[in-house]
């Protein structure tokens, strides 16, 4: 029940940039005289709409896209891109409410999107027919909104009405209105909430749990609710009653209404950083807290309780090791018991990626050296029995319950970096899945090959990447080659198809290397906390290791090879952009953290000090200190050709990061572009065109600068 307030990664893979390398390897360098020991010059651009800033974006923005547009690329990428985006090829992924499987689609006839919905029957047939539910474009229009999508939360079990999230511009805050799914109309005396960043739930159907911006003092300094209130229907929010509260300096407080099984569980949880909590359950009317590691994840499956180990733990003389899933009756649990069966215990190459609950069976999804391994279990005579799952044989494997666990059906989704993504519908127990659904190849891969390396870190650790290169690739350095990674939050990344890499990219004669840099989930949360605070420079290595792997295998150069990254990623190859110019060619930073001297003052940053550190702790800050982008770029030094963008409408990483480093760049007489969208929210883009264009940006600055 991790809070949702992960870093996003980008939901179209994009590109990077290009310069003559000058300096000298850094694997961990000292920091020079720190940019940052006098006041900072550009505090007035962190004023997200003040007319001074926004002007200064708007005309950066004139210059890029002059320069980019005019690149005889741009144009065939973008509508390319956009190809891709609208094409109503995709496979629409469904989700059970009900009788009903509902999808939020988007194509070129409705750019903001439908809420539509179908039968399983019906959705099983190549071409099935759906009902339209909301149609989001006419809904904007009307109300004069651009609104984006952010999901709904529906009344259970009868699922006839829902509380429906819409971002104006893309941002995380929300507005909340109850819909009603049958009449197809917003309810007028509903639920209602005004734009906050908001998490609401119904406890029944005159009554929900919400936390909110209540006022002064309601939220946590990560901007997040600290306050949970029960509010009953035909009452206003301010007679809403407080059930549960989070301390202030915690990232947030919140409420959910679990539905396992046949169960319902009320679960209140207080997270004093991202990577702990304090979880609570209303049991005949009080809360009674789980007795766990703070650092572990509760869930429910049915009648037990599911326990999974972020840190090793001994418990009345049994010990866990961290990554484990362990299991117990939720009665015996709370009566005191503590002999947990172990439904998965990490290898040296081997992690939980995720799991998912049927009628009968809990399914695993499993990573052994980031490639997929899934498997069922179910309880036998007290025990639980596991068997593997069979898959496709082809691909990234990932299976999840196909409705609320009222039957042993899955749906399981196939894919790689050359194989389009195809859903295959099974049932627990039986052998064979039936292929419903694939992906059109949206580029030719016939000549291409995927391959996995491992390159030695600074301290000889072993960095496993991919490789999406040319069968008959020469081995001459000249290769323009972009590497990616994103290295924090405990995020795996794996193998998929992305239409988007594979049109602008690798059918344009591009080669491309994700790696798997320590920070993220790949290997469970050892690798992850591997890289957590004063140990961020081993993430850092760990890319430089697989750059330098790049150029020693003489798949390309330094002035061929092009890194990307967003978000927490972003910070990634802006570290790369300081400390190692010479080893790249070209740097793209998509909505960055960049200045972590004032991360933990912007927007939700406080919520990352889990992750990064306290930079007003001046122990914490002399690490910190050495990486962060914003205080370790030089005038007296040469740097890749760099593209930085961002949105305004970002609520989550403050757009002030890549302002700011741009304004650094620009005053030191560095050659970087900028592009701000000026809605967009983290994902970076509104809308398809939006996304389309923004992509077109970073591919086309990469094919410029690397070829």
């Amino acid at each position: 029940m991790r809070l949702t307030l992960l870093l996003a990664t980008l939901s179209l893979t994009v590109l990077a940039c290009s310069t003559t390398p000058t300096s000298a390897p850094m694997s961990n360098p000292a920091p020079q005289k720190a940019a940052a020991a006098v006041e900072d010059p550009y505090l007035w651009l962190e004023e997200v709409q003040a007319p001074k800033a926004l002007e200064w974006a708007k005309s950066l923005n004139q210059i890029s896209t002059k320069e980019l547009q005019a690149n005889p690329n741009f144009e065939p990428i973008r509508s390319e891109l956009l190809e891709v985006l609208d094409s109503r090829d995709r496979i629409a992924y469904v989700s059970k409410l009900g009788p009903s499987y509902y999808n939020f689609w988007r194509d070129a006839e409705n750019p903001r999107g439908l809420w539509r919905r179908t039968t399983l029957a019906e959705y099983l047939k190549p071409e099935p027919k759906w009902e339209t539910v909301l149609d989001l474009d006419q809904i904007s229009a009307a109300e004069k909104e651009n609104w984006v999508w952010k999901g709904a939360a529906c009344l259970h079990p009868t699922f006839d009405r829902c509380l429906l999230s819409l971002s104006r511009g893309g941002a995380d805050a929300v507005v909340v209105r109850e819909f009603d799914v049958l009449k197809k109309a917003f309810i007028a005396d509903g639920f209602t909430l005004p734009e906050a960043k908001s998490n609401i739930d119904y406890l029944d159907r005159d009554t929900v749990l919400i936390g909110t911006d209540f006022g002064e003092g309601s939220l946590t300094t990560s901007g997040y609710p600290r306050i949970t209130k029960r509010w009953q229907r035909g009452t206003p929010l301010a007679g809403a009653v407080m059930v549960f509260e989070g301390k202030r300096e915690d990232v947030a407080a919140q409420a959910v209404v679990v539905h396992s099984r046949e169960q319902t569980y009320e679960i209140y949880q207080r997270s004093p950083d991202f990577f702990s909590n304090e979880t609570y359950l209303r049991l005949q009317g009080n809360l009674v807290k789980l007795d766990k590691p703070d650092d572990a994840e509760a869930s429910m499956a049915g009648t037990d309780i599911l326990i999974t180990l972020r840190s090793d733990w001994t418990t009345a003389g049994n010990s866990y090791r961290m990554g484990s899933l362990l299991a117990l009756d939720l009665s015996r649990f709370l009566a005191g018991e503590r002999t947990f069966s172990v439904l998965f215990e990490p290898t040296e190459t081997t992690s939980l990626r995720g799991t998912s609950l049927t009628r009968n069976y809990l399914i695993l999804n499993v990573l052994d050296n980031v490639s997929s391994r899934l498997y069922a279990l179910r309880q036998q005579d007290g025990t639980w029995v596991r068997e593997p799952l069979p898959t496709p044989g082809f691909g990234q494997v990932t299976a999840f319950a196909l409705d609320d666990a009222s039957s042993d059906d899955y749906f399981m989704v196939a894919e790689d970096f050359l194989t389009p993504s195809s859903l295959f519908i099974g049932t627990v127990g039986e052998r064979e899945q039936r292929l419903i659904k694939q992906l059109p190849a949206f580029f030719d891969a016939s000549g291409l090959k995927v391959e996995q390396y491992f390159a030695s870190s600074a301290d000889g650790t072993r960095i496993p990447y991919f490789l999406v290169a040319r069968k008959d690739l020469v081995l001459d350095g000249s290769n323009p080659t972009l590497l990616a990674a994103y290295g924090g939050f405990e995020i795996s990344r794996v193998p998929t198809y992305s239409a988007g890499l594979g049109r602008a990219w690798l059918e344009r004669g591009g080669t491309y290397a994700l790696a798997n840099i320590r920070g993220g989930g790949e290997f469970g949360p050892r690798w992850h906390q591997a890289a957590l605070k004063e140990n961020r420079q081993r993430a850092f290595d760990d890319f430089i290791a697989v750059g330098e792997d790049l150029v020693k295998r003489k798949i390309t150069s330094p002035k061929h090879l092009g890194i990307q990254g967003g978000s927490n990623g972003g910070l990634l190859v802006g570290v790369m952009l300081t400390q190692r110019p010479d080893l790249f060619g070209a740097v793209v930073s998509q909505v960055p953290l960049l200045d972590m001297k004032r991360y933990h003052k912007l927007l939700a940053g406080a919520s990352w000090m889990g992750e990064y550190g306290d930079p007003d702790d001046p122990a914490q800050w002399a690490s910190i200190a050495k990486y962060s982008p914003y205080q370790n770029i030089f005038r007296d030094k040469t740097y890749p050709r760099t593209l930085i963008t961002t949105s305004t409408r970002d609520d989550r990483v403050h757009p002030g990061h890549a302002r700011k480093m741009v304004a650094r760049m620009l005053e030191q007489g560095h050659d970087v572009l900028y592009y701000e969208n000026i809605e967009g929210g983290h994902g970076g883009a509104a809308n398809s065109q939006q996304s389309a264009f923004m992509s077109a940006l970073s591919y086309t600055f990469l094919h410029q600068q690397l070829k």
